[in-house]
């Protein structure tokens, strides 16, 4: 069997983004960068344009960053916007699409509402409840232009209503936050779960897309050696975990300082997030167990 290579060994950082500019990726895709950097964002959010006719589909319209609206309204002007697709409702991806579907009476398709409800606004956790679109799409349901298709696929985990779209004419899948160029994602309980993301990982894996596209970072060139080590990475967070609890059973913020050397202060909190939802993950095969509740919690080995 191969050696599945380190995740460090493949993410690549990519820092020379240009903003608001329309930079043409193939023949049928388009990339228009939001300028919100930041440790979850990395450069900012790409919102990805898809078609080379008259009409054209808009994946992520991204933050509500009046800027970029103008920007996407500016990169489409000289053509129709069919569709716009949304992969999940996290602030850096799907506030704008009520805003660029007004300026350009495009329908929103995609992701269903968070699973907070809708109505409430944004909460601490950086999850958009207000997302409302026109046509939530299932997984295998298509939408089609002058040249294209986009395709969603189901891939709960990062969300639970996480969609990625993939694009046959170019071999492409549009991973959104599923999966991403730079680092691995952080999976927050309740809404996100571990074991939906191994799963959907698993899934891809069986797939033969021939590149990935995620919102943050670069293109994925070698999906199979990268999915394959993004699960490896996260199936040896769960060892370490383990790891730590069978020296001594701790509290979270004791694990993540046992796990994550040399972590940046600004990523504590998602580290965090990140063991629960691996703790969480570990309690249902049965492996560990809470005393106390929830984040508050100290943790044991169940052996």
């Amino acid at each position: 069997m191969p050696t599945v290579p380190a995740l460090e060994d493949l993410v690549v950082r990519e820092d020379d983004v240009t903003y608001g500019v329309a930079e043409r990726l193939s023949p049928l895709v388009q990339r228009v960068v939001a300028n919100n950097p930041g440790p979850y964002t990395l450069y900012g959010t790409a919102t990805f344009v898809v078609g080379a006719g008259d009409q054209v589909a808009v994946i992520d319209p991204g933050p509500l960053i009046p800027a970029h609206v103008q920007n996407l309204v500016r990169a489409t002007a000289d053509r129709a916007v069919s569709h716009i697709l949304v992969t999940h409702t996290h602030i850096d991806h799907s506030p704008a699409a009520a805003s660029f579907s007004e300026a350009t009476g495009a329908p929103v398709y995609g992701c269903g509402p968070h699973a907070g409800g809708a109505g409430s606004g944004l909460d601490d956790e950086g999850a958009d409840t207000a997302f409302e679109p026109d046509t939530v799409m299932a997984d295998g349901d298509t939408v089609a232009g002058d040249g294209w298709t986009l395709q969603a696929v189901h891939t709960p985990g990062h969300t639970s209503n996480h969609l990625c779209f993939r694009l046959p004419e170019e071999g492409t899948l549009f991973s959104g936050d599923h999966v991403m160029g730079w680092a691995s994602t952080v999976i927050s309980p309740p809404d996100g779960d571990l074991t939906a993301y191994l799963a959907s990982l698993d899934r891809l894996l069986q797939d033969d897309d021939r590149l990935l596209r995620p919102t943050h970072g670069r293109p994925i060139t070698e999906p199979g050696r990268f999915l394959a080590a993004l699960k490896a990475h996260r199936l040896r967070r769960c060892d370490g975990v383990l790891a730590s609890l069978h020296a001594h059973p701790r509290p979270i913020p004791e694990i993540v300082a046992d796990n994550y050397v040399g972590l940046e202060a600004a990523l504590f909190g998602a580290a965090c997030r990140s063991v629960y939802a691996t703790l969480l993950h570990l309690q249902a095969e049965g492996k560990v167990r809470a005393e106390g509740v929830d984040e508050e919690a100290v943790w044991h080995p169940s052996e």
